[in-house]
Parts: structure tokens; C-alpha cells; sequence
């Protein structure tokens, strides 16, 4: 895995800029469990690298202040029994992460007036209903 860590096409991160540290795991393995340290930790200093475009930077690191501590974005992945299926999970993960965050902001939706014919199909419902409740009430015996 020396290949870097495609984001977008302006944006890979290098694999020296990536830090990984292997635990034991929680997840599936039998008895290998305990002895295998199969979780996966991987983590991307977003504030620090000189690979982030710097347009980019302020967008990441607004978007994902929820999941940062101290700059840095670390994704966790124990899903697998063997370490190196897990190591890939958090790539896929980390750079699906930043690859959500670096997506440019949707653009604002022009307000418009509802349609002479949708007003008029409301006020016709609003009607009708009124009219089913109206003849729910209590018929008035000397009707």
C-alpha cells in the first residue's frame, strides 16, 4: 500500500501523511480476537498537510470540525477479521470522508411562488375536508 490516497483529481494525499496504528479488535475473529491486532486506526493531519489545495482546506476543515481533534481526522475500522481488509476499509473510508467535505456547496435554490392551479388545489381540498367535518356534527332534530 505505497500508492497514494486518491481524494478527488486534484487531491491525493501522500502515504507518508498517513498515520496508522494497529489495536486489538472488538469485532469478528474467534479466538484469533485476542491475539490479532486487526483494528485499524488511520488518521490525515487536515490543518497541517501540504497536500490539501488551499481553497480546499477552510471547506474540510469546517465541515468536518465535528470530527477533528487537533486538525487531525482519524477514521477507526474493525469490520473485518484480517488487518490488511481493514487497512483498505479505512482508506475507502477516510477518502470518501474527505472526498463528501470537499464537494462544493450546492447551490441556492431560487424561491418561486406556487402555481395559480396549485393555490386552487389547496383551497379545493381545505374545502372539501371542511365540508366532510361539517356533516359529522350532530343532525338537528327538527330538521
Amino acid at each position: 500500500m505505497s500508492e497514494p490516497l486518491i481524494v478527488t483529481r486534484r487531491f491525493a494525499i501522500p502515504e507518508a501523511e498517513l498515520a496508522e496504528r494497529f489495536s486489538r479488535s472488538s469485532g469478528p475473529g474467534g479466538q484469533g480476537v485476542n491475539t490479532a491486532d486487526s483494528r485499524v486506526e488511520l488518521t490525515f493531519d487536515v490543518a497541517g498537510s501540504p497536500c490539501v489545495p488551499e481553497d480546499l482546506r477552510d471547506r474540510l476543515l469546517s465541515r468536518l470540525a465535528g470530527r477533528l481533534v487537533d486538525g487531525r481526522l482519524t477514521v477507526a475500522v474493525s469490520d473485518e477479521r484480517r488487518q490488511l481488509a481493514n487497512r483498505r476499509l479505512a482508506r475507502q473510508r477516510l477518502a470518501q470522508l474527505l472526498r463528501e467535505a470537499a464537494a462544493p456547496p450546492a447551490r441556492a435554490r431560487r424561491p418561486t411562488k406556487p402555481t395559480r392551479g396549485s393555490v386552487e388545489r389547496r383551497l379545493a381540498g381545505k374545502r372539501h375536508r371542511a365540508q366532510l367535518k361539517r356533516g359529522r356534527g350532530r343532525r338537528d332534530p327538527d330538521d
